[in-house]
């Protein structure tokens, strides 16, 4: 069996319900807003499709601007009600991409997050939890969260370590750019 990789030929990127109403009670939201859109900043630097959820938009809010701004089309986002962001639309999106690996970030670690790759295993597709691009209300939730997903067989990474990984040469056309993007990544 092959060690699961990140190339971009074969990954999505997946943004769970960066909310209005959601970010303010999140530990850290800054930097996991930023990293997050880091992440989108680099999904369209490499051409990775992205896709982006929005739980219950009508109580919640809508997508963040922080979100927004750096989204190819800030018009394409995904309702649901579903805690798990792999709904329909999701599933048949990364079905017609052909997409087998999935980056997975967003909030909240311990809800959304969680069922989403969950959902992505049970579909037979690789999720990546993006760990400094997750957040939740309750932060001592995501170390137990990390541990059940990597215990399923999702695999933890970073926004740099999934950046590099990708590019995989530093020949690849998109390096000055995304050596640009990491420098901008935040500290969580």
């Amino acid at each position: 069996m092959p060690l699961p990789r990140l190339r971009i030929e074969e990954t999505a990127l997946l943004v769970i319900d960066m909310q209005e109403k959601l970010l303010p009670s999140i530990a850290g939201s800054e930097a996991v807003l930023h990293n997050c859109s880091v992440l989108l900043s680099m999904a369209a630097e490499l051409q990775i499709p992205a896709l982006v959820t929005e739980h219950y938009p009508q109580g919640l809010g809508r997508t963040v601007a922080g979100i927004t701004a750096v989204m190819v089309d800030p018009a394409s986002r995904i309702e649901k009600t579903r805690f798990s962001a792999v709904v329909p639309l999701v599933e048949e999106l990364l079905r017609n991409w052909r997409r087998t690996s999935v980056l997975v970030c967003g909030i909240e670690a311990q809800v959304c997050v969680l069922q989403s790759v969950l959902d992505l295993l049970d579909s037979g597709r690789q999720p990546f939890v993006v760990s400094d691009a997750i957040g939740s209300s309750q932060p001592s939730q995501i170390d137990s969260t990390l541990r059940r997903t990597e215990a399923a067989g999702a695999i933890t990474t970073g926004v740099m370590s999934a950046m590099y990984e990708m590019l995989a040469d530093a020949r690849h056309p998109s390096r000055r750019r995304c050596v640009e993007l990491a420098k901008r990544i935040a500290v969580l």
